[in-house]
């Protein structure tokens, strides 16, 4: 009887080379490489950076070739590569490096964060693409490198940029010291904080020049499709057609594994997008930057649940790359980079700042209140009116920012003001339109016949009012002006000039010609009562986005806050001061001990499984553990907190324990997170 022999038994006739792969599994007690033999057949185009398919545990499974030795430290036999997926090398070892560096800072697989850094292979967009040819090379740093020629194309960027301005770095002190180390080839790190109408797009577009001028490569991100698409723009008209790619999970798998390879194959030296781009594979890298760190679009809802601002100041310290993060307003850790000196900020001077900056009035000061007494709780208070109709009077757009969506997004009894619950859920009721009966929000079952079940009254009144209303009622006291709404449903790209109204939810105001005339900021409560530790500094955020957008004061530009003016948050924006907020904001929590002054891990899943973690886990001796809190569906949450020095052990820690629960094959999962943006 003849007995075959597999290719994971065979033992090879010569010495063969051996490969390091890190297995697509995503276990916490697997998360290390292992070594596998190079068949002959293979050995001139399995390279580091290639993607392989491996036999592991008894099956086939996908996995990055992470390096070539010549022998193991493995004792037993070694299985051979079964399939090498394609000679394309999709990992540079600069990225490799910031993966495990992200997996460590994270508490989390490397696989886990390769398959953030790494689209899903296209093969007929692979195939169609001229490929770079191969260089046989076990150094992953050869991967996607230029030619001299296309150096110097790079250096010579910098003659049809020159006749194009600064991108408006001049009206910042420090601005045009930032352009020339970047063009010099330094690495100067910055914190910027934009004044109102600033074109930021056309600004990182000339700081991204700058640095391919010197012979450099930049990634920026953005926050969403939208800005992408102005900072898209303003690099082509700076730089020219084919410089630079966009890339963004939105673009579907075809263009963005497109774009990919147009980075990873050197075709390009400029990468921007969403956070899709935060791992993007860029030769000689001299520039990471991101605009509105403080946006939640930049975290990553998947394991192990990186902060595309995290990863771009991990990568610039890794990479010895400038950095740049910029913003109308300042978040907590923008402002502990400029406090602890690793930035230097970029700011106006005030009489730039007084020339740009539109009148900002509060509703809620005792001026106000003695003119209006009403003004405390009026929605629209006359101050507000007021602004209105004199900027459509001067035939100015108005921009209305409401925080939330929909008609009436919440609604109660008008007799006892119980808020209106479904019978079948409990969820809140809403209406959709004035027309139409209430309806849950949870479950969508329509609740005709509404009786209070605290006094039986069966009318009900707005508890909760959204933009749709808010359009509709501006409608009716402007019947004359046009009306337009954008928000999650319709983003409106932008508004020509003249009178017009323009309702907005937070982050969907679109640019107006010219500015707008007014911008009326309401429901200020339902921004500033959030239960979330960055609630003031959310708010600000959002207001300094609307008001950025205003007409400077000198053209009668006019932002109407409807809050108390003593509030601090109100206070930053009267002064167009988010860095003194920020620094306010970043003292109370080293006091209190939140982040980013320390760092804190949250541990979620049922009780059982979360007590299993933690007793596993080797803590650090200064570690505070907090908790437990619901978290909802019969889980709870522990919170883990450490001074920044002890930020590598807690993870280490966590990493460890949840590998023990993963090699007992444990029931329950636990998420682990270390500093989740929406902590509290």
């Amino acid at each position: 009887m003849t007995t075959t022999r597999s290719r994971s038994d065979r033992q090879p006739a010569q010495r063969l080379p051996v490969a390091r792969v890190c297995v697509d599994v995503p276990l916490a007690h697997l998360d290390r490489p292992f070594d596998y033999l190079v068949p002959a057949e293979v050995e001139e185009t399995a390279l580091p950076g290639t993607r392989v398919r491996v036999r592991f545990a008894g099956q086939l499974v996908d996995g990055w070739l992470l390096d070539r030795v010549d022998s193991s430290g493995h004792d037993g036999k070694l299985a051979f590569l079964e399939r090498l997926v394609s000679p394309e090398r999709v990992l540079t070892a600069e990225v490799a490096r910031l993966a495990r560096a992200v997996a460590d800072r994270y508490a989390g697989n490397l696989a886990d964060v390769l398959r953030l850094a790494v689209p899903p292979r296209h093969a007929r967009t692979e195939q169609a693409s001229t490929p770079t040819p191969a260089v046989p090379s076990r150094d992953l740093a050869v991967v996607g490198s230029r030619t001299g020629a296309e150096e110097g194309d790079d250096r010579k960027i910098a003659e049809p940029v020159a006749g194009k301005g600064d991108g408006g770095w001049g009206d910042y002190p420090t601005g045009p010291g930032f352009l020339r180390a970047l063009a010099d080839g330094r690495s100067p790190r910055a914190v910027w904080s934009a004044l109102p109408g600033a074109d930021w797009a056309a600004a990182y577009a000339h700081a991204i020049a700058a640095t391919v001028a010197g012979g450099r490569g930049a990634v920026a991100v953005v926050a969403d499709a939208r800005d992408l698409d102005r900072l898209d723009t303003a690099l082509s008209t700076l730089l020219g057609p084919g410089r630079h790619v966009a890339l963004s999970a939105a673009l579907g798998p075809a263009r963005r594994y497109r774009a990919f390879l147009a980075a990873s194959r050197g075709q390009v030296s400029v990468v921007v997008g969403t956070r899709a781009a935060m791992f993007a594979p860029v030769d000689r890298l001299g520039l990471v930057a991101i605009w509105d760190d403080g946006d939640d679009l930049h975290a990553e809802p998947r394991a192990p649940y990186p902060h595309a601002r995290e990863v771009l100041l991990t990568r610039a310290q890794l990479a010895d790359a400038a950095a740049l993060v910029g913003g109308y307003a300042r978040t907590g850790e923008a402002q502990q980079l400029a406090e602890t000196g690793w930035a230097r900020q970029i700011v106006a001077d005030r009489a730039a700042l007084r020339a740009r900056t539109p009148q900002v009035r509060p509703t809620g000061d005792d001026p106000q209140l003695a003119r209006d007494p009403a003004a405390a709780t009026a929605r629209l208070p006359s101050l507000a009116w007021d602004a209105a109709r004199a900027a459509l009077k001067a035939d100015a757009p108005v921009l209305v920012q409401v925080p939330r969506r929909g008609y009436l997004p919440a609604v109660a009894c008008v007799d006892c003001r119980t808020p209106a619950r479904c019978a079948h859920c409990a969820g809140p009721l809403a209406l959709r339109s004035a027309n139409v009966p209430p309806a849950c929000r949870w479950c969508g079952r329509v609740t005709a016949a509404y009786a209070c079940p605290n006094c039986g009254g069966r009318r009900l009144r707005a508890a909760v009012v959204g933009a749709r209303r808010t359009a509709e009622e501006l409608g009716r006291a402007f019947p004359d002006t046009p009306v337009r709404t954008s928000g999650r449903d319709e983003v409106l790209a932008a508004v020509p000039g003249g009178a017009a109204l323009v309702v907005a939810t937070p982050g969907a105001e679109p640019v107006a010609d010219g500015g707008y005339g007014a911008v009326l900021l309401l429901d200020t409560w339902a921004l500033l009562t959030r239960s979330d530790l960055r609630a003031g500094e959310e708010a600000l955020r959002r207001w300094m986005a609307a008001a950025a957008l205003a007409r400077p004061a000198a053209a009668g530009g006019r932002v109407v806050v409807v809050a108390d003016g003593g509030l601090a948050p109100v206070q930053a924006l009267l002064r167009w001061d988010s860095g003194w907020f920020a620094g306010r904001e970043l003292a109370d929590r080293r006091e209190l001990g939140f982040p980013p002054a320390v760092r804190m891990a949250s541990v979620t899943g049922v009780p059982e499984a979360v007590a299993d973690l933690l007793a596993g886990a080797r803590l650090p001796d200064a570690a505070v553990v907090l908790g437990p809190v619901p978290a909802g569906d019969g889980q709870e949450r522990m919170l883990v907190r450490v001074a920044r020095s002890g930020a590598a052990a807690l993870a280490r820690a966590l990493h460890e324990a949840a590998g023990l629960r993963s090699a007992r094959k444990a029931a329950q999962p636990v998420r682990i997170q270390v500093d989740p943006h929406d902590l509290f």
